[in-house]
């Protein structure tokens, strides 16, 4: 489901009226340095590293079984 030449004259015609010819440039330029920004960082930024588990002590009642009575 794509949008068709119509909804993107629709589309252009809203955001004239509501913006006016002179700031839909600037809109648009703050768009595209907005994007490429984004896409500049998820390539830079590295895989967050899993955080390691705590160990499980011998001694702690939570990690024992039940007794068997």
């Amino acid at each position: 489901m794509g949008m068709g030449p119509t909804e993107l004259i629709v589309i252009l015609i809203i955001l004239l009226v509501l913006f006016g010819g002179a700031k839909l440039p600037s809109l648009a330029k703050g768009l595209g340095q907005s994007i490429k920004e984004f896409k500049k960082a998820s390539k830079d930024e590295p895989e967050p590293a899993k955080p390691a588990e705590p160990a499980k002590k011998e001694n702690d009642p939570a990690t024992k079984p039940p007794a068997a009575s």
